[in-house]
């Protein structure tokens, strides 16, 4: 089991308090191992009122927050009973377990709140095909010919014009294919 990133519903305005209620549960019963971090997605903008300038964390998604977690009956039950907590999103019903977030929408997300993730964990493979998400090659697909972690970059063999050809392309503008 891997840990993934998750997007719960809540009730609108209910996002830190869900967030709170969710760390604290997390820790009393010892699930700390399987849920890892709670995020409320923000991002500063400037209010003008009265006149005066003023810098203000606004909520980017009302109503959702992202928890990254191992996806366990338990950990399941844990987010999904928490007070404020609507539901899973990407659920397909009753007691189903929800879709993941892909790895580049994380990404995405999170350089918009300016949290800039430790370094990626790298888990491609020479040869192991992939599609390219993000960048003028978008929806392309391809192998790894070389993981450059250094770099934090991937070079992928892309077929174009009937020929092979060298891509070097950022870790979050690929994705494996499943």
């Amino acid at each position: 089991m891997e840990k993934r990133w998750y997007v719960i519903h809540t009730y609108s305005g209910h996002e830190n308090k869900v967030k709170t209620n969710l760390e604290k549960r997390v820790e009393s019963m010892g699930m700390g191992d399987k849920i890892f971090r709670v995020i409320v997605p923000t991002e500063e903008t400037v209010e003008i009122k009265g006149g005066k300038r003023k810098t203000v964390q606004k909520r980017v998604f009302p109503g959702y927050v992202l928890v990254e977690m191992i996806m366990t009956d338990d950990s399941w039950y844990l987010v999904r009973n928490t007070p404020g907590v609507t539901g899973f999103v990407g659920s397909t019903g009753a007691g189903s377990k929800p879709t993941p977030l892909k790895d580049h929408e994380v990404r995405a997300i999170l350089r918009q709140m300016g949290e800039v993730e430790a370094r990626p964990t790298v888990d491609f493979q020479v040869n192991e095909p992939v599609r390219v998400v993000e960048g003028p090659f978008a929806n392309f697909v391809g192998t790894v010919d070389e993981v450059l972690v250094d770099k934090n970059k991937v070079r992928v063999m892309i077929s174009m014009f009937g020929r092979e050809t060298p891509v070097e392309l950022n870790f979050d503008q690929v994705e494996k294919l499943s």
